[in-house]
């Protein structure tokens, strides 16, 4: 009764405020929320500065294998979640998947995967001696900051359009196509010395899903360290040399909720879950729907046929 009594005394302007608020922020939690990108790690499907329209819905509904999604950053342990930063990239592996890249080639569950219509591979590009690098990027809707400058040999993300353009300039004296690296890198995720794994030769990693029981030990500890102790805030400890969880000594664990694989659409530019891992699913925010604008990107090839469109 009381709430009803201040409901009346608040004048008509008031109450519409308070409705729209209202609506305004159910809308925000749980149907759409607008976020910018800010890395180069989806170009050419997204170019920083994009304004996306986010599907809130869809991080309860289900998710699918090729969407994008948008997410809290899973290794920012210094802030609470809501203030973590917000990432951008593709699921490449559900929970459940087997995921593999060979010689850049993404396979699932043991079957090659096609790759987005806008993924990048890694060119290397000669430009002559004074020629205008940040023109060059800005051509192709890439950041000035992405090549250090007085530099005329760089490498950049580029698909078969976009290189096609940039060999039609004047200035470019050379771009050709890099193969895949078989140089091992120490610091992808497993961190373990166990996975001797690079960018394009990666896995085969099992993505685990709610329910699963997995085994723990010496060998499959870098993988699941994390699931355990941060993401589902488990004490873990190894004491004479035994798995301990929760003070009992074990060699299995029962996941307690999805997580996905996930990569950049530019594959040589993107910190994804080959070098942090994986993302719970509890992190998810949503599904990137469409692309609203993006202010700086106005005349650019890459950014053809992508304004106002469902990825």
């Amino acid at each position: 009764m009381k709430l009803k009594g201040v409901w009346k005394r608040i004048p008509e302007w008031g109450k519409a405020f308070l409705l729209a608020f209202t609506l305004l922020l159910l809308v925000h939690l749980f149907v759409l929320r607008w976020v910018t990108v800010r890395s180069t790690s989806m170009y050419a499907t997204l170019l920083p500065g994009d304004l996306l329209g986010v599907e809130r819905w869809a991080a309860w509904t289900g998710l699918h294998r090729g969407d994008i999604i948008v997410f809290h950053d899973p290794v920012q342990d210094d802030r609470p979640l809501y203030r973590r930063q917000l990432l951008v990239k593709r699921i490449a592996g559900l929970p459940g998947d087997e995921v593999q890249i060979r010689d850049g080639q993404l396979s699932i569950n043991g079957r090659p995967v096609p790759a987005p219509p806008g993924q990048t591979a890694r060119w290397t590009m000669r430009v002559k001696a004074q020629a205008n690098v940040p023109e060059i990027l800005r051509a192709v809707g890439l950041p000035e900051d992405l090549v250090l400058p007085g530099r005329t040999v760089f490498d950049l993300p580029l698909n078969a359009q976009l290189a096609e353009l940039l060999k039609s300039r004047p200035e470019v004296a050379g771009l050709e196509q890099r193969g895949s690296t078989s140089r091992t890198k120490g610091y992808l995720f497993p961190f373990g010395p166990s996975f001797r794994w690079n960018n394009d030769n990666y896995g085969p990693l099992n993505i685990p899903a709610v329910g699963d029981t997995v085994q723990v030990n010496v060998y499959t500890l870098p993988i699941y360290d994390r699931i355990i102790s941060r993401y589902e805030s488990n004490e873990l400890a190894v004491a004479k040399r035994e798995l301990v969880i929760n003070g009992a000594a074990t060699d299995r664990y029962v996941i307690g909720q999805d997580y996905f694989f996930v990569l950049g659409d530019s594959r040589d530019h993107s910190s994804d879950s080959r070098y942090w891992g994986l993302v719970p699913a509890d992190h998810v925010m949503g599904r990137a729907g469409f692309v609203l604008l993006n202010a700086h990107a106005n005349g650019s090839p890459a950014r053809k046929g992508h304004w106002f469109i469902g990825l």
